[in-house]
């Protein structure tokens, strides 16, 4: 493998949202989630339970590096005011593929 190859990693976010919060927590996604592609990242699903206040996000991206430079950049760290208020309690699950 040369220095440029990149392994993809995947992870399971799963959010629990006060039912007061959700409204915070939509705004949140709306603005940040855009930004995914461009750090080589994907919204492969996400699913959400009928009130809103658990929802679950798939996301891949190109290698560990592109996920840090998203959690690292500066337009998602400006709505991350946006998430606390939404009081949204996440789970991080890294995952791999089964065959």
């Amino acid at each position: 493998m040369t220095a440029h190859q990149t392994n993809p990693v995947t992870f399971v976010l799963i959010f629990r949202i006060p039912t007061e919060g959700v409204e915070d927590f939509r705004a949140y996604e709306e603005a940040v989630l855009p930004l995914l592609p461009e750090f080589n990242g994907r919204l492969e699903r996400r699913l959400r339970n009928p009130d809103g206040t658990v929802e679950m996000h798939i996301v891949s991206y190109a290698s560990d590096a592109d996920r840090q430079n998203y959690r690292n950049d500066p337009r998602r760290a400006a709505q991350a005011w946006l998430l606390e208020k939404s009081s949204a309690k996440l789970e991080l699950l890294p995952m791999a593929n089964v065959s």
